[in-house]
């Protein structure tokens, strides 16, 4: 993802900038010291996700961000708490509180990274492939089996081998589930579990922690959690 950063402390800037060259995923485009220096750099930039402070002089972070027709991903950073309900209320992804630790930068970036991955799959229409195919071979049996991504309920592993469940029955490969995983398009299917990977349009309800399909209930992993529970709640009524 493409980087900004608004503070218009020097200290703050470095910090965050020093977090994000840690993380292969993001890369620091501009950083800007007040909203009306970002401003003129969203004319120009491609800018992915801003980390915006709140209280600056001229104009605050979060009357900047209301002033925005399409603006980018958003994570607050802020030394005060009285502002979160309002952030929330614009739908950023997080609001960190300074002094800010790696590793709830990291969590915020993960989020981030989540809702990138979301609205670059809602913006296909077709699955997020190279050559736009809407299916997957796979070698089983002495022999590469087509199966179509709207065929797959979900994918169990077992050391080795991936079981892929269809409409139809099964099918055992041998690889990992990390290499298949990467594979698939990541707007049809998500990994819930180390050993499971299920398709988001075959999930019939959430069950504490499990989540139900075709009557069958797979175990929702710590680990995925709140990634799977983002995109539930982004189709929920």
């Amino acid at each position: 993802m493409r980087v900004m950063i608004v503070d218009d402390e020097p200290l703050a800037l470095d910090i965050l900038e020093t977090f994000i060259e840690k993380i292969p995923s993001l890369t620091l485009v501009r950083r800007c010291q007040n909203a009306i220096e970002a401003f003129d750099a969203l004319k120009t930039e491609e800018i992915d996700l801003m980390f915006l402070d709140i209280q600056m002089p001229q104009l605050t972070g979060i009357d900047f961000l209301k002033s925005l027709k399409n603006p980018p991903l958003v994570i607050f950073t802020t030394a005060y708490t009285n502002y979160a309900i309002e952030g929330y209320e614009l739908n950023v992804i997080d609001y960190l509180l300074k002094p800010i630790s790696l590793e709830r930068f990291m969590k915020a970036v993960n989020k981030a990274q989540n809702q990138f991955e979301l609205q670059k799959g809602e913006s296909q229409t077709t699955p997020k492939k190279v050559d736009g195919s809407d299916f997957i071979f796979v070698k089983a049996d002495k022999k590469l089996i087509k199966i179509k991504y709207d065929e797959i309920s979900y994918i169990e592993g077992l050391k080795d081998y991936v079981i892929i469940r269809t409409n139809t029955g099964r099918v055992i490969t041998l690889q990992t589930m990390k290499s298949l995983e990467q594979k698939l398009p990541a707007n049809l299917f998500k990994r819930t579990h180390r050993s499971y990977i299920v398709a988001l349009d075959k999930i019939d309800a959430i069950v504490g922690n499990m989540v139900e399909i075709n009557k069958k209930h797979l175990p929702i992993g710590k680990n995925y959690r709140d990634t799977l529970l983002e995109i539930i709640n982004k189709n929920r009524l």
